[in-house]
């Protein structure tokens, strides 16, 4: 099984391809894209979709995984990234993917074991997980990891 996972947003987009090879799930690819912020909502939300639909064309996923939106005070802030989300879920039913859809205390509870785990605690824990894990990259790269190993646990058969 092979999936993309994202850690959504339209200011950063952690992006990670993983693959059950055997008993190993290895990263084929992980990434963070960045939008310009001088750039206009609909500018940036049309960058996520070329992206998303670039790396679904090349790396033909089963499914994709996405994080749930977490709700904080910045309600724009939510509302883009229910966009982004948006254009991401459409874009995996355009094309055939299966979609999962976690919440943070499920991811953590998949990579760590404990739901209230900090983001230090989850970044170890993927580099001990997966295979090819990068040693150095941003959170969102990293969570956007952690998504697709909870979809892997979370699809083990």
């Amino acid at each position: 099984m092979k999936v993309l996972a994202f850690d959504p947003g339209y200011d950063r987009l952690g992006v990670a391809v993983i693959e059950r090879q055997y008993t190993k799930d290895i990263l084929l690819h992980s990434s963070c894209l960045e939008t310009d912020k001088k750039s206009e909502l609909p500018d940036r939300l049309l960058l996520v979709g070329n992206e998303v639909t670039k790396l679904i064309e090349e790396y033909t996923p089963d499914a994709i995984a996405i994080e749930t939106i977490f709700f904080n005070k910045n309600t724009k802030t939510a509302i883009g990234v229910a966009q982004a989300r948006g254009i991401i879920i459409f874009l995996a039913k355009n094309a055939g993917c299966k979609v999962y859809e976690y919440g943070p205390q499920e991811i953590k509870v998949a990579v760590t074991g404990y739901g209230k785990s900090d983001k230090a605690a989850v970044i170890d824990m993927v580099k001990r997980l997966i295979v090819g894990a990068p040693e150095e990259a941003l959170d969102d790269e990293y969570d956007a990891i952690a998504v697709g190993i909870t979809a892997l646990a979370h699809n083990r058969k």
